[in-house]
């Protein structure tokens, strides 16, 4: 682990290869899975904020399940999540051939569709943009570690192909999380690890 200000880093972010490939994984991420996106408190007052600049972007089903459950549900955990549509996956992905099902097409966030075309300045929860990084909050700090996830493979054989470690890969979401400092902490400690000038 390498500690940097208040987290606990794990070293597989140095050492682990991953480049998301959509092409080949279709966005599983965003389907897979017996809940939905992790959100943090503070996320859910952005999401009820941006939820009618999103709702263009979202398919009939992704609203249904927001008008029945809201912009979060509290998973068995106690933790907060975005909704599901009929258990499946997030209420908040379209895919990009206007299919209603995973098999119809990658997988795509409606969230950072509206970002991207410039209707709202939050890109998207930090749990989506840090994947396949997940924090642990604990009382004194935050413990940041890799996950690794079968459906995954595709990304981490890009990722190996390409020589791109798990933090160069997520540096735009490591520094919106932690910040320009804490990102060079980390790089520094990953051209150390792997002794890269």
């Amino acid at each position: 682990m390498i500690a940097i200000n208040n987290t606990l880093v794990s070293e597989h972010l140095l050492e682990k290869k991953f480049v998301c490939d959509l092409n080949i994984c279709k966005g599983e991420c965003c389907v897979a899975g017996d809940a939905g996106a992790p959100l943090d408190e503070e996320e859910i007052k952005i999401l009820e904020e941006v939820l009618d600049q999103v709702k263009p972007y979202i398919p009939k089903d992704g609203l249904k399940a927001i008008a029945k459950q809201g912009v979060y549900v509290i998973d068995e955990d106690g933790d907060y999540t975005t909704p599901l549509v009929k258990g499946k996956h997030c209420a908040f992905v379209y895919f990009d051939n206007n299919g209603s099902a995973p098999a119809k097409g990658i997988a795509k966030c409606a969230i950072e569709k509206a970002y991207m075309d410039g209707k709202i300045t939050w890109k998207k929860p930090i749990s989506c943009h840090l994947y396949p990084v997940r924090i642990t909050k604990y009382s004194d700090y935050d413990a940041v570690n890799y996950h690794k996830w079968e459906i995954c493979k595709p990304a981490c054989d890009c990722g190996s192909k390409l020589n791109v470690p798990v933090y160069k890969f997520l540096k735009e979401p490591l520094v919106r999380k932690y910040g320009e400092n804490w990102y060079q902490q980390l790089e520094l400690a990953g051209k150390l690890k792997n002794k890269t000038p």
